[in-house]
């Protein structure tokens, strides 16, 4: 009787490697997936950006001339 390693390997080995194997490729899918919505998101960032912009820029063009810009209005602070 031989008591060396056997021909294959451990069903634990096969079953390691193919959780391992699984793991990597969950991992890899997730990384795309975070990317995708983050340039989901900076493309989204960017649309608004241009909308306030724009309404920015529209407002300062429908402002008179020389129109006095209303004061911002100050908050006492309570002493209590």
């Amino acid at each position: 009787m031989a008591y060396g390693k056997s021909a294959g390997p451990s069903p634990e080995s096969v079953a390691r490697a193919n959780r391992q194997r699984l793991a990597r490729e969950e991992g890899v899918k997730a990384m795309a997936d975070i990317e995708r919505e983050a340039a989901a998101v900076r493309k989204n960032m960017e649309r608004l950006r241009m909308l306030r912009e724009a309404s920015e820029a529209q407002a300062i063009a429908t402002q008179q001339p020389g129109a006095p810009k209303p004061a911002k209005k100050r908050r006492r602070a309570t002493a209590g």
